[in-house]
């Protein structure tokens, strides 16, 4: 099978499939791929215990910053390993079997949890690429704004820079906070709404600021947008587009309730998917203020070139998906970890992740030689704490805690600050442990 006959044939299978699903997990008439060997999915974690089980991270250190890069559940684990197996057996048979229908079955299970619709989601490899992917064909014209704020990730910036370079857009950023423990609700959407302009557009935020442990009051921001936009026709309606990666599986709220228009994220965080893994939801009506940069493989897409025919109506969300041969075994493995999640329930993961966070802000704040930088609010904060020790600097805290076998981080930004990130695969006793380690330093 040569590339053109692959992109007229095997492409052509799936893409009606998602192009005409409406709904999160309703039924289409292309059947299930889902690989035969795949051993059953765990049971629902009767225990937080149990969930620790299922994975190999080693015992001998606390980790404390699995929100980089987490290690794969069980679950994930063996169906990398089966799809790894049907591509090194006979890749060209193992395309042909799961190609392109796996893409919707992840789509699907995607949609399930974030509750939205599997036509509006494209799949991609990780939080830059989506944020790479949707800033870089944003819509605007010269003189029109992006607002931001001097908060956000390299990876929002220097997308949102390449843009107005290349359109003329003009890249406005703007503080939300001084004292990061201090916020407010209103005073963060207040900051937001002074900052509009009628030439701003699109507003790019960040759910979890990861250099300060804030979390965006997304939902009371999009409600404020909404009145702004009620005065303004649908070309001028500013969006609101998320990252959202440090909310994604911590948090007890559907993307669907937040109210924004863009929302990216990368899975092998706080969710625990497969590395190298993530995605870009949009409304629909978003979708058509951002045109793709790089050539889909959607099948219908790829089937109107091959055919030569005009182009029709067709899914919005896989139009922004890269084209091209994926890590496959990872991609179609990521359906897993949401799986996972839904068995754990979103309400139960965020209660324990602001628990064990919590226990660490108090106990941080106890201590007179250490200041909390991090909302105590769980609604203005999340799974990361941020702090400082007094005679100390943010990589000595990092490298002590090291050498005490307890991993923690420094958030990389120009004001530097330490980072625990207890999630659901720790403790109290591991949240002790580091409590404990930082007291020593007084």
């Amino acid at each position: 099978m040569d590339r053109r006959d692959f992109l007229r044939t095997g492409l052509a299978l799936g893409g009606a499939a998602l192009a005409t699903t409406t709904a999160p997990g309703c039924a289409t008439a292309t059947a299930a791929v889902t690989p035969e060997a795949p051993p059953a999915a765990p049971p629902a974690a009767e225990s937080w215990e149990a969930l620790r089980a299922e994975f190999d991270l080693t015992h001998d250190e606390v980790h404390l910053s699995n929100f980089l890069l987490a290690p794969h559940p069980r679950s994930v684990r063996e169906s990398i390993e089966v799809y790894r197996r049907a591509f090194d057996t006979n890749p060209v048979k193992a395309l042909k079997q799961y190609y392109p229908q796996a893409d919707l079955e992840v789509a699907q299970a995607i949609a399930r949890y974030l509750e939205v619709k599997p036509e509006e989601i494209g799949l991609t490899e990780s939080t830059t690429v989506g944020l790479g992917l949707v800033y870089s064909g944003l819509r605007l014209s010269e003189g029109e704004e992006i607002l931001t704020s001097t908060h956000e990730h390299y990876s929002t910036d220097k997308s949102l820079l390449l843009r107005a370079e290349r359109t003329g857009a003009r890249v406005r950023r703007i503080p939300l906070y001084t004292e990061p423990e201090s916020v407010t609700e209103e005073g963060l959407v207040r900051a937001v709404l002074d900052a509009l302009t009628p030439r701003t557009r699109y507003l790019a935020m960040t759910w979890v600021h990861s250099g300060s442990g804030v979390k965006l009051p997304l939902r009371a921001l999009s409600e404020a947008l909404a009145r702004v936009n009620a005065g303004r026709g649908e070309a001028e309606r500013v969006l609101l587009c998320v990252d959202g990666v440090h909310g994604l599986g911590a948090e007890a709220e559907s993307v669907a309730s937040l109210g924004c228009d863009f929302f990216m994220a990368g899975c092998h965080k706080w969710m625990f998917g497969p590395r190298g893994t993530g995605f870009v939801w949009g409304r629909t009506a978003a979708w058509g203020r951002v045109v793709p940069s790089v050539p889909t493989f959607f099948s219908p897409t790829v089937r109107m070139w091959a055919q030569d025919i005009p182009a029709q109506e067709v899914a919005p969300g896989p139009q922004i998906a890269p084209g091209g041969f994926h890590a496959f075994d990872h991609r179609w493995s990521m359906g897993k970890a949401f799986e996972l999640h839904e068995r754990l329930g979103r309400a139960r993961v965020a209660e324990r992740v602001h628990a064990l966070n919590r226990q660490a802000k108090e106990g941080l704040a106890a201590m007179k030689h250490v200041r909390v930088r991090t909302p105590m609010a769980d609604a203005l904060s999340s799974g990361i704490t941020c702090f400082e020790v007094a005679g100390h600097t943010p990589a000595e805290v990092v490298h002590h805690l090291g050498d005490k076998g307890i991993v923690a981080s420094v958030s990389p930004y120009v004001t530097k600050y330490v980072r625990l990130a207890p999630g659901v695969l720790n403790t109290p006793a591991d949240v002790d442990a580091a409590l404990r380690e930082i007291r020593a330093l007084g």
